[in-house]
C-alpha cells in the first residue's frame, strides 16, 4: 500500500532559501524537514508530496526532492490564490493563505494513498513516523483517521510562548483538541497557559495528523463551506485542520486514533531556539540515531 508524508512548507519563503541561519541546523547543513523526510522513509513512506509557493518549487526540488527520487515518489504542489475555488473572488487586501486544510487540498491531485501532514520547520522524532505509518497501513475507509500526539513537557520552548492544541484522548482516541496560547515556563518552572496552570504531562498535538484518501472530498466541501461563511472583513481567518477535526469529530464524520510519541519535539519558535535545535540535532547524530550525514 502507498503511504503518502504531506510537508506542509508554503510558508517556508525567505526562511528556506534566504535566511540560512534559521533553516540550516543539522551538523551539516541539513534543515528540519530532511530529518522528518529521513525519518519517513525509514518507516515505510512510499510518497513525499511537498506543498510550497511557486516561487519555491525549484529550490526545494534541487536542494531536497532530487535527492530522494530514487528512494520515494517525489510531487511537488503549489498553495497560492489561484487554486481557490473559481466562483471565490479574494479580498483586494488578503494576503495571508488560506491555513492548513486549503494546503493539503492543492495536493489532493497527486496524493495516492493514506497521508499523514507534517509542518516542515519541525523536527518529530523517529517514532512519530513508525506510529504514524502503522496507522495508516491499517486504514480501510474514510471515516478512520489517525494523529500522534506529544508529551506538553517535551515540547515546550525556554524561549517565550507557544501555542499548543491540548487533546482530550480517552482510550486510544482523540476525543477533543483545543487551541491554547501563550503556554510558557513561570519562574519557577511551572507551565501555565492563558487560562492557568498546565500538567507537564497534557497531550498536545503537534499537526501531525493522518488521514484516508476519499476524505479528500469531504475537506474540499469543508473548505468550500468556510470560504462561503467567510465576511468581507475576516482577511486573516484560516482553514485549519485541528478545527476541522473537531467539527468531524462533533458529527461523527471521523474517529481518530491517538498514538502517543515520548520522543521530544523541537522546532524554531523564536531566534533564541536556533542554538537548542542545533544542540538537540548534533547529539543526536552523536548518538548514532542518525547517520554522519543524512
Amino acid at each position: 500500500m502507498d503511504t503518502t508524508l504531506v510537508i506542509l512548507a508554503a510558508g517556508l519563503g525567505s526562511r528556506f532559501g534566504g535566511n540560512k541561519q534559521i533553516s540550516h541546523v543539522g551538523p551539516n547543513g541539513e534543515i528540519l524537514m530532511e530529518y522528518s523526510i529521513h525519518d519517513a522513509i525509514e518507516a515505510g513512506f512510499t510518497q513525499i508530496v511537498f506543498i510550497l509557493k511557486e516561487e519555491m518549487v525549484e529550490t526545494v526540488r534541487e536542494s531536497v526532492g532530487k535527492r530522494i527520487e530514487g528512494r520515494v515518489r517525489v510531487d511537488y504542489a503549489v498553495q497560492d490564490m489561484q487554486s481557490l475555488p473559481a466562483w471565490y473572488s479574494v479580498p483586494a487586501d488578503r494576503v495571508k493563505p488560506f491555513g492548513t486544510v486549503h494546503a493539503v487540498l492543492c495536493a489532493k491531485d497527486v496524493i495516492r494513498g493514506p497521508f499523514a501532514t507534517v509542518n516542515a520547520d519541525d523536527y518529530y522524532g523517529k517514532e512519530a513516523f513508525r506510529l504514524m505509518h502503522e496507522m495508516l497501513s491499517g486504514f480501510q475507509s474514510k471515516s478512520e483517521a489517525g494523529m500522534v500526539p506529544y508529551i506538553l513537557g517535551n515540547t515546550m520552548s525556554e524561549n517565550g510562548g507557544v501555542t499548543r492544541g491540548i487533546c482530550d484522548v480517552q482510550r486510544g482516541y482523540l476525543r477533543r483538541v483545543d487551541e491554547t496560547h501563550d503556554i510558557h515556563y513561570e519562574e519557577d518552572h511551572r507551565i501555565v497557559g492563558e487560562y492557568g496552570g498546565l500538567d507537564p504531562q497534557e497531550m498536545v498535538s503537534m499537526n501531525i495528523w493522518g488521514f484516508h484518501p476519499e476524505l479528500l472530498a469531504d475537506m474540499q466541501n469543508y473548505f468550500e463551506d468556510f470560504l462561503h461563511a467567510l465576511t468581507p472583513e475576516q482577511i486573516k481567518a484560516e482553514c485549519l485542520l485541528p478545527v476541522m477535526v473537531n467539527d468531524f469529530l462533533e458529527t461523527q464524520k471521523i474517529s481518530v486514533q491517538a498514538r502517543a510519541s515520548g520522543d521530544r519535539w523541537f522546532g524554531i519558535t523564536y531566534q533564541a531556539d536556533r542554538e537548542t535545535v542545533m544542540t538537540e540535532l548534533k547529539l543526536l547524530h552523536k548518538k548514532g540515531i542518525y547517520p554522519e550525514k543524512l
